[in-house]
């Protein structure tokens, strides 16, 4: 029987809200599948929600208050703490920020905008300015340092491989001034010359092709099936269904079979850097 792994209500309102979970069910003398039969779940994603790695329904929180009712409500308490938390990252991305820290391989495809990942502090900015335009420096500066935080997976001794795919216009469409494209395009250069990095654009003369349906990551790992994340205009989506897993991949496969080899593609990056963003 594996260890029981230690939790860290600590890390953030996921975390806080699986410890607690855990905490009141092993006081109720429950196993998860036990918890999981009474709320209409799986023991495997009770298990996921105790660790921190999948974000509860209302649905979930509402049958813990009924199974366990000495409990006084706190779950949906909890889970509406974690829906309105305004931390450097919205709760319902928690669980992707997750996978990126247990992921083994990362591929990405990106029509409009540099992923997070690869992200400059000033063009996180410029983002953030433009989508939150009310917010205040501090929080705007809270939101730049989470999304910089995220990066520093790539710091480790084992770090992820990253895939990263972009379109041309990527590269073209200003975001901040164009100093702070210029300087994100030669970040794309440094970290794309890393081995565990591979940067490919896929040019204007492409045209039409199927990664016109939208950004998407899929992230690997060493012992759980994969899942892809999608973008879209209200919140991200993960999805983990093998046939949703599979088709994301092929149409990974499909844009990377459009795109410029690895070295065509630092020197359109290049290019584009020197002619059309030079200040």
């Amino acid at each position: 029987m594996p260890p029981t792994r230690v939790l860290d209500p600590t890390a953030g309102p996921l975390f806080f809200f699986g410890a607690e979970v855990r905490r009141w069910r092993t006081s109720a003398g429950m196993s998860q599948e036990q918890l999981g039969q009474q709320i209409g779940y799986s023991a495997a994603l009770v298990g996921r929600v105790e660790l921190g790695e999948r974000s509860p329904s209302l649905d979930f929180a509402e049958g813990c208050d009924r199974t366990m009712p000495a409990a006084g409500g706190l779950f949906g308490r909890l889970y509406e703490l974690a829906r309105h938390w305004e931390g450097g990252y919205p709760s319902w991305f928690a669980e992707w920020v997750e996978a990126e820290r247990r992921a083994i391989t990362l591929c990405t495809w990106q029509p409009l905008l540099v992923p997070g990942l690869l992200q400059t502090a000033d063009y996180a900015r410029a983002l953030f300015l433009a989508w939150h335009g009310t917010d205040s420096d501090d929080q705007v500066d809270q939101k730049v340092n989470a999304r910089i935080e995220r990066q520093t997976i790539f710091q480790r001794g084992d770090p992820p491989a990253l895939w990263a795919v972009l379109d041309e216009g990527v590269l073209r469409r200003c975001v901040g001034s164009a100093a702070t494209m210029r300087g994100q395009l030669l970040h794309l250069l440094e970290v794309s010359d890393r081995s565990t990095i591979t940067l490919q654009v896929v040019p204007s003369e492409a045209g039409a092709h199927v990664g016109g349906l939208g950004a998407f990551f899929i992230a690997a790992f060493a012992n759980a099936p994969s899942i892809v994340y999608l973008e879209t205009a209200d919140q991200g989506q993960i999805k983990e269904r093998p046939s949703a897993v599979s088709k994301i991949s092929e149409i990974f496969d499909q844009v990377r079979a459009e795109a410029l080899p690895r070295g065509a593609s630092r020197d359109l990056i290049r290019k584009v850097a020197e002619e059309q963003w030079t200040t």
